[in-house]
């Protein structure tokens, strides 16, 4: 299957195709899904010398990896519950190894870019912004933390008068800006990590669906045209697979996340409507985001649907709330509309362990996928290397099981989504 028509794809550097697999095949460690978890994870596991193979049912970074808005964030998914739980038992330190890892993420990235030469657009700087008044407090303790932590030359607070100097907008009431944050385009960093694991000597295939997984002593992944044997599975196909529905099933639920860019912008307009380049994001529950890309479009995303029902008419969808938020682009073209599907964990807090001795697993990032498949890919890497910590901590926490069909659990999704749209309504 051929990747859909989005930004991306038109703008997409790399355009080798990987073989599908033909035959039977013996490494060290087999992945399942070619999006950034996979990718990221082969390229750990290959710098530390394991011989990996690699499937993907469609082509790499087919799914969201190759659709999101490509904000790299220090938002980590869930890690409210993360602290909830952690600090049960560790108190101080559960807040500290929270801090830590939401930036794991970020230097992976960094370093993986410059050390591979892969072109994808970074750029840094980030604007979370305040969607109401009562949201200040809660921004100025973020802030506050973060200083604590020696990021006073990274965060800042921004005034309501400052954020509207930086952008071309009334909508918001104040906000955190971070210099460490970044924003890329995202399906050029998969294909690059892609390459970069292949020159490792790691086996990519294409178009190759694995059918079966079987565990054990001797694990093997079947697909319609070979099998591929290995010490070690890693399952990282999020909410595109259904594979090990009978230990996976009811954790982890697909949310439409829509997405379009405009025409290019004229340098003044860009400037005029995004004065630094930043990437935004909102504070509401079901949030807008946006950024400038390369060639000064403005990509903005939103209208998140819970449902698990795609959006019929992504443009439509999300027009509204983008004249909404810069009116100086009413009149303007939209160049390039699409969805991707996100896999959402109820207390969103990553789903990592394994349901074999032998076959592993992480998804569910619940919107924060670019950092957070990043961390995993090295949690898993170092689990399949014989460094369990980091991978016991996600392992050993509590998820809740919605029994029943995927349909109950997104309509709980749904109704949760809507409460919490109709609370911040009630105090607009």
């Amino acid at each position: 299957m051929q990747r859909i028509d989005n930004y991306y794809t038109a703008t997409v550097n790399d355009t080798t195709h990987y073989p599908a697999l033909e035959g039977d095949l013996s490494v060290d460690i087999a992945i399942v899904g070619g999006g950034l978890t996979g990718v990221a994870t082969a390229v750990e596991l290959a710098e530390r010398g394991f011989s990996v193979a690699l499937c993907e049912a469609n082509r790499i970074g087919w799914g969201a990896s190759g659709r999101n808005g490509g904000q790299v964030t220090g938002s980590l998914s869930g890690e409210q519950a993360m602290l909830k739980q952690l600090g049960k038992t560790h108190g101080k330190a559960a807040e500290d190894f929270v801090w830590h890892l939401r930036w794991e993420g970020h230097d992976i990235i960094r370093e993986r870019i410059a050390r591979y030469d892969i072109k994808c657009d970074l750029k840094t700087g980030h604007l979370h912004t305040a969607w109401r008044e009562p949201d200040v407090q809660d921004f100025l303790e973020t802030v506050e933390i973060a200083h604590s932590y020696g990021m006073e030359d990274d965060v800042s607070w921004e005034t309501t008068e400052s954020v509207h100097e930086m952008l071309d907008t009334t909508l918001y009431h104040g906000g955190i800006y971070n210099k460490r944050n970044l924003h890329l385009h995202s399906l050029n960093l998969c294909l690059g990590e892609a390459r970069a694991a292949a020159s490792l000597g790691a086996h990519v295939f294409e178009q190759t669906q694995v059918l079966d997984i079987k565990g054990g002593r001797n694990p093997q992944l079947k697909t319609a045209n070979g099998i591929i044997s290995a010490r070690k599975i890693v399952l990282a196909g999020n909410a595109y697979h259904r594979l090990a529905r009978k230990q996976l099933n009811g954790y982890l639920f697909p949310a439409i996340l829509g997405n379009m860019t405009t025409e290019p912008l004229s340098d003044e307009l860009a400037k005029q409507i995004n004065q630094h380049d930043v990437a935004v994001y909102d504070s509401r529950m079901v949030l807008d985001y946006y950024r400038l890309t390369a060639d000064k479009r403005l990509m903005f995303g939103g209208g998140t649907n819970y449902s698990g029902r795609d959006i019929d008419n992504v443009a439509a969808e999300l027009k509204p709330s983008l004249v909404n938020t810069f009116p100086a682009l009413k009149d303007v073209k939209i160049s390039h509309a699409w969805t991707g599907t996100a896999g959402i964990v109820m207390n969103r807090i990553p789903l990592v362990g394994k349901f074999d001795r032998n076959v592993y697993y992480a998804q569910g990032y619940s919107g924060h996928g670019i950092a957070t498949s990043h961390i995993m890919g090295e949690v898993l890497a170092e689990a399949l290397t014989g460094t369990l910590e980091k991978f016991d901590v996600f392992a050993g926490f509590d998820h809740h099981r919605v029994p029943g069909t995927q349909w109950l659990g997104n309509g709980m999704l749904a109704l949760g989504m809507w409460y919490y749209q109709f609370k911040e309504k009630l105090a607009d």
